[in-house]
């Protein structure tokens, strides 16, 4: 029963990690990464899609992000979306791929950013310290079922704290690496 708990709760730390580093990469650096586009939809044929099912997006230059849509129809609807989003970028078109200029993040930009980053790592890490919460209290609800003795109990509880700890960590490695991509120049 308490390994079952601890799988529980490594399971769902670990989605909390997938969520954190799929925040972050969305989280514009500076460094054109295609990731960057993603949760951006266009209206195509009268639905909303998702730009990365609507074109090829590649990153050939570290400035420079290349979207090659399937459709070329849809270029521009694809330039309206970007252009509304609140990446500041600007698309460029040839009439068959979107080209799109990152530029260098100013000063304060970066600072705005490093905020973000914390921001969302910190929330991270609420989340973490609440799934502990819970595997403490399945902890206590198997005490006072008698499942379990109170040496069990305690010797799980540590064993919970330490998960969360390696967890934590994690998080916080996960936001140092990006805030020191962020203020690379």
């Amino acid at each position: 029963m308490i390994e079952e708990i601890y799988e529980n709760i490594k399971t769902r730390m670990e989605k909390s990690l997938t969520s954190l580093t799929r925040d972050f990469q969305k989280i514009r650096t500076g460094r054109a990464t295609p990731a960057i586009l993603d949760g951006l939809t266009a209206n195509y044929y009268g639905a909303p899609t998702p730009l990365s099912q609507m074109a090829s997006i590649t990153a050939p230059e570290a400035r420079l992000l290349i979207l090659q849509p399937w459709d070329t129809t849809a270029i521009g609807e694809i330039e309206k979306v970007i252009l509304k989003s609140e990446l500041g970028l600007t698309p460029q078109n040839d009439g068959k791929v979107i080209r799109i200029n990152i530029p260098a993040l100013s000063q304060e930009r970066r600072k705005e950013l490093t905020k973000l980053v914390r921001k969302n790592a910190e929330e991270a890490k609420v989340a973490v310290r609440g799934i502990r919460r819970e595997a403490n209290d399945m902890l206590k609800d198997l005490k006072k079922s008698n499942e379990i003795s109170e040496d069990e109990q305690a010797k799980a509880e540590a064993q919970v704290q330490k998960i969360t700890q390696d967890f934590v960590g994690r998080v916080e490695s996960l936001a140092a690496t990006k805030e020191k991509e962020i203020l690379e120049f």
